[in-house]
């Protein structure tokens, strides 16, 4: 019964995704949704594609494992990244009108730089978007009782997902981002009622994690512990800012002041809601201490729909599964648009200047296919956690195209060389860092971070100090 249901569901979405991309007419319908969309769709869709897999999946079992310090990347850091992107980036961004993140870097570094940062880019997001498919592989396996295997199930979802992403672009991401948002709000509000209910009360779940040493969220005190806490905390929080999918909410909103609110307060309202899956998965052990000892064994991910499978009722089961696939596949469809017109628009563009606005969009649904096979092939010969693929996924952005873009917009003095220096001193710094020493007490991104902001400051700096001297 609860199967059939989901599929419904599964079907009504597609068919509203496909309606929603007749609107698209042109790359800028299907990159940006026609820059016509209002405040409170550009915040359900920042919401939406934030509350996907990791949030409801992998970051309570992370929590089950290790703790509040566990998860001060994500949602700690990552839902400081939007409340970032709305005070620093979101206007200056929105007003130069780009189609692409990618455009930021040609305009102001050039072509070398644009090409390497969008790959880093496009790179990035192999980690995210296969996270999502996996956690789509394990929601049909859970809700067939394994009749459907969890590859099957990536295959399922994958393709199905791709269906309207491919023919509707941001106007099918951001009308099905709505409807699930409210999905997954008031999806997730009922389930934490019932599962409250069957525990003695929130007080009595929060009390119990408290005693248990949960709440530990600081470092301990030495350098090492400091380090690597500031580490993670940045890796999301920053690395996540120069995203195709954090500038395509940015550039679709019809004025810059939704920009700007809506960034806010899709990072504000993902804070919050991201602590109700946690507050599930540690009710769990609360209910059913021996599933979640076994599970933990086993994969601690599976702690949350196993908890609602055995002791929900059926409409609650219905909710909750139909809240998650509204999670997943918002973040799903999302992050596999942004990837693919990012790569169309600054890599294959920019070898075929001659394209006209019909073709690049021919291009873009292309690159999207591709894409979408190739993560699905990543996220079926992964062993990464849900959590760790996220949190890995932007340590490549946070070192080679953080600093560009935050100094490319508030440095006068940022130039092509100094652009070119950031990129390639941080990656260098990082890869090496990474083959050579990755348990380092400087873990490998902040080295790369480091290095990319030296390379900003030499390239800014020396040329200047040099035409003074002559």
């Amino acid at each position: 019964m609860l199967i059939w249901f989901v599929i419904a569901y599964w079907l009504v979405s597609i068919a509203i995704g496909l309606w929603a991309g007749m609107r698209v007419h042109n790359t800028t319908d299907f990159v940006a949704a026609g820059r016509q969309l209002p405040l409170y769709i550009v915040t359900a869709t920042v919401f939406a594609t934030w509350f996907g897999s990791e949030a409801v999946l992998g970051i309570p079992a992370t929590f089950l494992q290790e703790g509040l310090g566990g998860i001060v990347a994500d949602p700690f850091g990552s839902s400081m990244c939007l409340v970032l992107v709305g005070l620093f980036f979101a206007r200056p961004l929105y007003r130069k009108k780009m189609l692409t993140i990618g455009d930021f870097y040609r305009q102001k570094y050039g072509r070398t730089v644009e090409v390497l940062v969008t790959l880093c880019i496009v790179v990035s997001y192999l980690g995210w978007v296969a996270a999502q498919i996996k956690a789509l592989g394990l929601v049909f396996n859970v809700l067939s009782n394994d009749a459907i295997s969890q590859q099957m199930g990536m295959l399922l979802g994958a393709s199905s997902v791709l269906i309207y992403t491919l023919f509707g672009g941001m106007w099918s991401v951001a009308i099905t981002d709505f409807i699930q948002m409210i999905i997954v709000v008031l999806g997730m509000l009922y389930i934490g009622w019932e599962v409250s209910g069957l525990t003695g009360g929130v007080a009595t779940v929060i009390n119990h994690a408290y005693l248990s040493g949960k709440f530990a969220f600081w470092p301990e005190w030495s350098f090492a512990g400091v380090i690597g806490f500031f580490a993670a905390w940045i890796t999301m929080m920053l690395g996540s800012i120069p995203q195709q999918d954090v500038f395509q909410r940015v550039t679709a909103s019809n004025n810059e002041n939704t920009a700007v609110r809506a960034s806010i307060l899709g990072g504000i309202l993902y804070f919050i809601f991201a602590f109700i899956p946690i507050f599930l998965a540690y009710s769990a052990t609360l209910i059913d201490p021996n599933m979640v000892k076994a599970l933990s064994q086993k994969d601690s991910q599976l702690i949350l729909p196993t908890l609602i499978l055995n002791h929900a009722p059926l409409f609650a089961q219905v909710i909750f599964f139909g809240a998650l696939l509204s999670a997943i596949k918002s973040c799903t469809s999302a992050t596999l648009l942004a990837p693919s017109v990012s790569f169309a628009e600054n890599i294959v563009r920019g070898f075929f200047r001659h394209l006209t606005d019909a073709q690049l969009l021919r291009v873009m649904r292309v690159v999207v296919l591709c894409f979408t096979v190739l993560v699905t092939l990543f996220a079926m010969n992964s062993t990464l956690s849900i959590f760790r693929m996220v949190e890995s996924a932007y340590k490549v952005t946070l070192v080679a195209a953080f600093i560009p873009l935050a100094f490319g917009i508030y440095w006068q003095r940022a130039n092509a060389l100094g652009g070119l220096l950031s990129v390639t001193f941080g990656l260098m710094a990082w890869v090496s860092s990474e083959i050579l020493a990755p348990t380092a007490i400087v873990p490998p991104q902040l080295a790369g971070l480091l290095a990319s902001l030296a390379g900003m400051l030499l390239g800014g700096l020396v040329p200047r100090a040099a035409l003074q001297r002559a």
